[in-house]
């Protein structure tokens, strides 16, 4: 199958019954395991299978081919991620700067890190898939839900918050991204979070006007 085409990627239908849930969680974890131990290019529908311990005409039920099973996979994750970036957000609207870069700092490197197979699995789908509407719409999620937070922060202002939260939001992806994909020793990754909570203080309080 080309993966870089963009036709067929909508599931047939979406688990409804906790039975449904369940199965689809188990091919999920199966396409994950198996992206790990061959790769992107040598999955295929009977190998997530047999992983899962389902037919492959259970897998059809609900993905119409390899590329509409892997597009839901990273969709998935790119929606844990926002939502808990958009939580953090909520949380901390009208608190001071120092409260928020620490909660939504926490909150992104948890949502990466908690699963971190899993996200070297799907920067490697991402690198396969035509998925730019995908991570765009997860962007702007979290673009959207930081700049409501920052724009009722106790003690600064920004003169331009789509800029600065675009800077921001990118700022942690990138050293995120590159110490997952390079597999960092646990000591550089155990240090990422409070790395990036320096780095995001350096340039909001850089970038701030006092309130």
């Amino acid at each position: 199958m080309d993966l870089d085409s963009t036709a067929g990627r909508e599931p047939r239908k979406t688990p409804r019954q906790a039975r449904s849930v369940v199965t689809v969680d188990a091919v999920f974890e199966a396409t994950l395991q198996v992206l790990l131990n061959d790769g992107p290019r040598r999955l295929t529908t009977t190998r997530v299978a047999e992983r899962a311990g389902v037919s492959v005409g259970t897998i059809y039920q609900y993905y119409p081919n390899k590329e509409s099973l892997l597009y839901a996979v990273l969709q998935r994750h790119l929606d844990h991620v926002a939502q808990a970036v958009e939580a953090a957000s909520r949380r901390q609207r009208g608190q001071p700067l120092d409260a928020m870069i620490e909660a939504l700092v926490a909150a992104f490197v948890e949502a990466k890190t908690a699963r971190m197979d899993e996200s070297r699995a799907l920067y490697a789908i991402a690198a396969e898939l035509n998925t730019t509407e995908l991570v765009r719409e997860a962007s702007e999620r979290m673009r959207s839900a930081t700049v409501a937070m920052l724009e009722t922060a106790a003690d600064a202002q920004f003169a331009d918050l789509p800029m600065v939260t675009f800077i921001w939001l990118n700022a942690l992806v990138g050293p995120t991204r590159a110490m997952l994909e390079g597999r960092a020793p646990p000591k550089m990754l155990r240090a990422l979070r409070a790395q990036l909570v320096m780095l995001s203080e350096a340039y909001l309080k850089r970038i701030a006007v006092a309130a």
